[in-house]
């Protein structure tokens, strides 16, 4: 560990541990990968988001320290030498999860409790899959492809209200039953997870606004290359439109109106 993380890692240390409780309420599931200088305050914020709460760190791949925080900290650490990705992260923490409620975060995110609270807020008063209303910059003429990617399938899965709120935007959260209707392993693909719980008849609703593109480290692919995590974004929401016609028709529950293919 290098000099300067080793004085992170020093500074982490003084932070309490949060109280664990077998039975809770809330499960925190947080992916890491090498984020020490942020995950012990992204921890203490997540336990605060109710009385009861676990706080599950997936640590992947991470090598400077991060994962020994976590357990200093009090969290319920799971960990794995190579990088999952995040998506694959929070599937396998909510696998291990024995809240009724479960809240996503990421660890390289310090997200005060009281924003995290209305998320919890709203599962607890009936809301399934609470999302983010963050939906990244519309305002621009030219919008990112991702943004537009949300829009489209929120438009497609007869939810255009929900704009371009996503399960692919931390944080959200969402209830057991939620859980179980979705199943654990769509949550790797959060679009598809997103078309899962909307074909099921959940309830899904866009309940806070939370800027994370401020504080959200932007990856970028090679120079004058394709960005890889726009790259997979895409991919995903290509497999969630097949989920949901899968699940729903070849038109996903669209009319056809008047047009009587039959006659053809």
């Amino acid at each position: 560990m290098s000099r300067k993380k080793r004085r992170r890692y020093r500074s982490s240390r003084s932070l309490a541990p949060i109280h664990s409780y077998r039975h809770p309420k809330v499960s925190v599931i947080i992916p890491v990968k090498n984020e020490v200088r942020t995950i012990a305050r992204v921890i203490r914020e997540a336990g605060k988001v109710h009385k009861r709460t676990e706080v599950i760190v997936v640590a992947n791949g991470s090598t400077d320290g991060s994962k020994e925080v976590a357990k200093r900290m009090g969290a319920r650490v799971i960990s794995y030498r190579k990088p999952l990705g995040h998506d694959v992260g929070r599937s396998v923490g909510a696998r291990k999860a024995r809240g009724n409620i479960l809240l996503f975060t990421d660890g390289d995110i310090v997200i005060p409790a009281y924003k995290l609270r209305r998320l919890v807020r709203a599962v607890r008063r009936g809301t399934d899959v609470a999302l983010n209303k963050y939906m990244g910059r519309i305002a621009n003429r030219k919008v990112h492809s991702v943004v537009l990617a949300k829009y489209a399938l929120n438009t497609l899965l007869s939810r255009p209200s929900l704009r371009g709120a996503s399960l692919t935007t931390i944080p959200h959260a969402m209830s057991r039953r939620a859980l179980e209707q979705i199943g654990t392993s769509r949550l790797a693909v959060p679009p598809k997870a997103q078309a899962a719980a909307i074909a099921a008849g959940l309830k899904i609703r866009a309940v806070t606004y939370i800027d994370v593109g401020r504080t959200n480290p932007r990856k970028r692919g090679p120079r004058g290359g394709p960005n890889p995590v726009k790259e997979l974004i895409l991919g995903d929401h290509l497999e969630a439109i097949y989920e949901y016609i899968r699940r729903t028709g070849k038109r996903g529950r669209h009319t056809d109106l008047k047009r009587q293919r039959s006659l053809l």
